[in-house]
């Protein structure tokens, strides 16, 4: 199973940043990033692809108090897309 996800930010380095900073949190979730793509006409509309490893956990992780909290630390600045793909 593949979770594909959209985020606009308001500056990509910093958000790429928070991204790396938490791996080891996505590899608890059983998530493991495997693309990144950036849209040409805006470099800060972001489009990525995980892999899942348990949807539940993912699910979890995703929706857990403390990731609005990264969400605002990343410069999040609309609500993210996310879409589960088999």
């Amino acid at each position: 199973m593949m979770m594909l996800c959209r985020n606009k930010v308001a500056d990509f380095e910093r958000w790429k940043a928070v991204l790396d900073s938490h791996r080891p949190a996505h590899r608890s979730a059983g998530l493991r990033l495997k693309k990144l793509w950036r849209n040409i006409d805006d470099p800060n509309d972001v489009f990525f692809l995980f892999k899942v490893k348990d949807e539940a956990k993912a699910r979890a992780f995703i929706n857990a108090p403390d990731a609005s909290v990264s969400k605002a630390k990343s410069g999040v600045i609309c609500p993210p897309e996310l879409y589960f793909l088999k």
